[in-house]
């Protein structure tokens, strides 16, 4: 007779994750891993260049960010409709690989060119926010909402080990290939990463009962179908969606003030552009490296004992205080730690907790309803909270005031966070007692359950 090994077990106990479902997590992690690698790489320049156009001049760049993504919409919205789902992220990946490519050649041949800086901070910023929110709608589609609890924040940990080795893998390689090859090697990495994301879907294939019916399998080898615009339109339709966009509004406002006060102090403390790279990438990698030891061990256990309200709630209210804190001790040594304990924060346990939301969620509104909220709703956050900000400082005179209205945002981002973990739960058992995915075209969708006019759940 065979003794089973007690390894598999105990490896599973640690990470909390079944047996069955080791090749889901390791094609996500690899998904997310060559992803973020490949973005972590360009982000330090990025940020960089966006200083150097002026403090001053940030909420223009926000601003144009906020207008390519609006004109990103359609286009995206286009594709989803015609494309089958399995498919939807390799070729989009495939599209923005291309575009890399075409900045790689004319950064090679114009180096200095102001305009063409400005324009690859704009569409950085919008393919970060596309192809990450691409990559968590596939996840959730993939994956039950049981399952998202105990596997979505390990799978996360592939995004901070991907944030830990871009910024090594740039400062390496910068040097002997250039901006220009640094932007061909994240094309290959955003190619590599979208082949893993077929493997997870040829892992579903291999699985059906495990997520949901197989009549629900079949619908991913089809177009979803609708408007270029049905995201919007589900969005302003669902009291739950309308809620995440709340909770989204207010995250991107937070993070908009601290990204202010960022650029605000690294310029008053370090004026050389080498050292300012260098200042943003020695906070990335702090931040990767604690956000991806809470990731493997400590955020799918909350999210399993204590629900998804927990991780949408602590840090708000860590927020609330650092903000306070800034108003009171404005110097860089304090900005340093609020801003790693937000970024930490958002990457270990807001960003598994806000995609875990989605999971109870039909395929049209996990796909082009999710991507309307975290590009389209997202960068609006940022660019009328950059304006607010510049607002209040200019009135104010005092960047402590800031810091208090920062406050309050934060405190209303935690309120928010609150009912959105309640309301998940509630349509998490209306899910499980209907069957996951197996809404049929006539069915109602369990954000629309929670419109007034229905009949409330047990």
């Amino acid at each position: 007779m065979t003794v089973s090994s007690p390894w598999p077990r105990r490896i599973s106990r640690l990470f909390n994750v079944e047996q069955h479902e080791a090749g889901a997590v390791i094609a996500g992690l690899l998904m997310f891993f060559l992803l973020l690698a490949g973005y972590f790489m360009l982000r330090p320049v990025r940020e960089t260049m966006g200083v150097a156009g002026g403090v001053d001049n940030l909420q223009w760049l926000f601003t144009g960010t906020f207008v390519a993504t609006l004109a990103a919409l359609p286009v995206f919205g286009w594709l989803a409709s015609r494309l089958p789902r399995r498919t939807l992220l390799p070729w989009l990946y495939g599209g923005c690989a291309i575009v890399l490519v075409g900045f790689a050649i004319g950064f090679q041949l114009a180096p200095e060119n102001l305009w063409a800086a400005r324009a690859f901070y704009i569409w950085l910023s919008v393919f970060n926010l596309l192809t990450i929110s691409l990559a968590w709608s596939t996840l959730a589609d993939v994956l039950a909402a049981g399952q998202a609890k105990r596997t979505f924040a390990l799978i996360a940990s592939g995004a901070s080990i991907g944030g830990l080795a871009g910024p090594i893998i740039g400062a390496v390689l910068v040097a002997p290939v250039g901006h220009a090859g640094l932007l061909l090697v994240s094309a290959l990495m955003l190619t590599g990463s979208a082949a893993a994301a077929i493997w997870l879907h040829r892992w579903r294939d291999a699985h059906p009962a495990e997520t949901s019916a197989r009549a629900e399998d079949a619908t991913r080898r089809r177009p979803i179908g609708g408007s270029p615009f049905a995201g919007a339109v589900e969005t302003f339709r669902s009291p739950y969606l309308l809620g995440i966009t709340a909770f989204v509004v207010l995250l991107a406002s937070v993070n908009t003030f601290l990204y202010f006060e960022q650029a605000r102090l690294v310029a008053e403390y370090f004026p050389d552009r080498t050292t300012q790279t260098q200042v943003f990438g020695a906070i990335d990698a702090v931040v990767q490296g604690l956000s991806l030891v809470i990731q493997a061990f400590v955020t799918g256990h909350i999210a399993k004992r204590l629900g998804v309200g927990v991780l949408l709630v602590a840090v708000p209210v860590a927020m609330a205080a650092g903000f306070l804190a800034l108003a009171l001790t404005p110097i860089f040594a304090v900005f340093v730690v609020v801003m790693v304990v937000r970024r930490v924060g958002e990457y270990a346990l807001i960003r598994p907790g806000r995609e875990m939301l989605y999971t109870v969620l039909p395929a049209e509104q996990k796909y082009k309803a999710k991507n309307f909220i975290d590009t389209v709703v997202y960068r609006g956050g940022d660019a009328v909270s950059g304006w607010l900000k510049s607002g209040i400082d200019l009135v104010s005179g005092n960047p402590a005031a800031a810091m208090v209205f920062g406050a309050c945002l934060a405190a209303a981002w935690g309120l928010c966070g609150f009912f959105l973990g309640r309301r998940e739960r509630l349509l998490e058992r209306n899910s499980s007692t209907a069957g996951v995915g197996g809404l049929g075209p006539h069915e109602r969708s369990p954000a629309d359950a929670l419109s007034p006019e229905l009949p409330k759940l047990n």
